[in-house]
């Protein structure tokens, strides 16, 4: 049994997750990118297969590092996919929904796929029945809208998510926790009821850290799945790092 390293940079936290075989052993967080950092995620699973999706400006030497101890790939729109992406600039699409994409035609074949993923911004990423990765939209993410609200008013606070609020905001800090969660949850109905319009035969998937917490106070049916990016670096990794 082998051990693949994937290595997601987004931009709030830069995170790695262990496969021992098929089986996802850890996810963590990192501090940084420095090359120190990633020799020692090396050195303590001393993976075969590495694979990095980053939508940032990493630091360059940990490709090489990467590189000469293990194999590795770097996720691009050059990357071999299950999947096409027949848009006007598939170079502009970002590597971690190229990872979500290829998560969904790995483990939802045949279907209309909307991956929905909770990161700084909120991707709604469709691919149709067909392997197609149309596009999606993009709109801003949890941490975004709180402070924006901060940043945008003179007198709003910057406050952190709490799950526990009420319908009805009865302060300042419980007033932007239902107007900022509560709208997530009616902005993500009510684009997955678009695509019901639309397309049958068709499945929903949220991921990102929160998926499992907003899941919850969605009314359409879903699967919640916080790890599905790895599980797509994964496959990606085992279909451009051969043994």
């Amino acid at each position: 049994m082998y051990t693949t390293l994937c290595l997601d940079f987004g931009n709030t936290r830069l995170k790695y997750a262990v496969f021992d075989g098929d089986q996802l052993r850890q996810v963590d967080v990192l501090e940084n990118d420095g090359p120190d950092l990633i020799r020692a995620l090396l050195d303590q699973y001393k993976p075969h297969k590495s694979i990095l999706s980053s939508v940032i400006n990493h630091n360059p030497e940990i490709e090489t590092l990467l590189g000469n101890q293990s194999r590795f790939h770097k996720l691009s729109h050059e990357t071999r996919l299950p999947l096409t992406v027949p848009v006007g600039k598939p170079e502009t699409m970002g590597a971690d929904r190229l990872a979500l994409a290829a998560a969904a035609v790995q483990f939802y074949p045949g279907k209309n796929n909307l991956v929905i993923g909770l990161g700084s911004a909120i991707t709604y990423n469709f691919i149709n029945q067909y392997a197609q990765f149309l596009g999606g939209g993009i709109s801003p993410g949890m941490e975004m809208r709180f402070r924006s609200l901060k940043d945008y008013t003179a007198k709003l606070p910057l406050i952190k998510k709490d799950w526990n609020f009420p319908l009805i905001g009865y302060d300042t800090r419980t007033n932007i926790l239902s107007g900022v969660i509560l709208g997530m949850a009616k902005e993500i109905d009510g684009t997955i009821d678009a695509y019901l319009e639309r397309y049958a035969n068709f499945n929903v998937v949220l991921t990102g850290g929160d998926s499992s917490y907003f899941a919850g106070h969605l009314k359409n049916k879903i699967f919640a799945d916080s790890e599905f990016l790895y599980k797509g670096l994964y496959a990606i990794s085992e279909t451009n790092n051969q043994l």
